[in-house]
């Protein structure tokens, strides 16, 4: 059986949103197992800063990453905000535009979920 590909998306950093996103992750993985899924969550915006290694997220999504959820961090918005790769995770991915890998992902079939 092939996994089921789940593309998730936040661009804003209010807590109430972060939690959601990373307890539907949680709960996702809970309920269909690890060997059953492929997931990605992308972040653009504000949600970038979730991303950050000084982030208070930071253990949270290294939790997360390390469960084998990919992180990718739009590149559009990393420039905008003077935000280097080494200032996030070294779990995250950057892609040149957040936007345009949820569109690639869905047209390659990906389940996209916006908490």
């Amino acid at each position: 059986m092939s996994k089921y590909k789940v593309i998730f998306h936040i661009d804003e950093d209010d807590p109430y949103r972060v939690k959601l996103v990373m307890n539907n992750l949680n709960n996702l993985i809970e309920d269909m197992g690890l060997d059953n899924l492929e997931l990605t969550l992308v972040a653009y915006g504000q949600g970038i800063n979730i991303f950050l290694k000084m982030s208070p997220y930071a253990k949270n999504m290294e939790k997360i990453a390390d469960l084998g959820v990919i992180f990718a961090a739009c590149g559009n918005t990393a420039k905008n905000l003077a935000i280097e790769a080494s200032d996030m995770l070294d779990s995250v991915q950057i892609v040149s535009s957040g936007v345009g890998e949820l569109v690639k992902k869905q047209s390659q079939g990906w389940v996209y979920i916006r908490p």
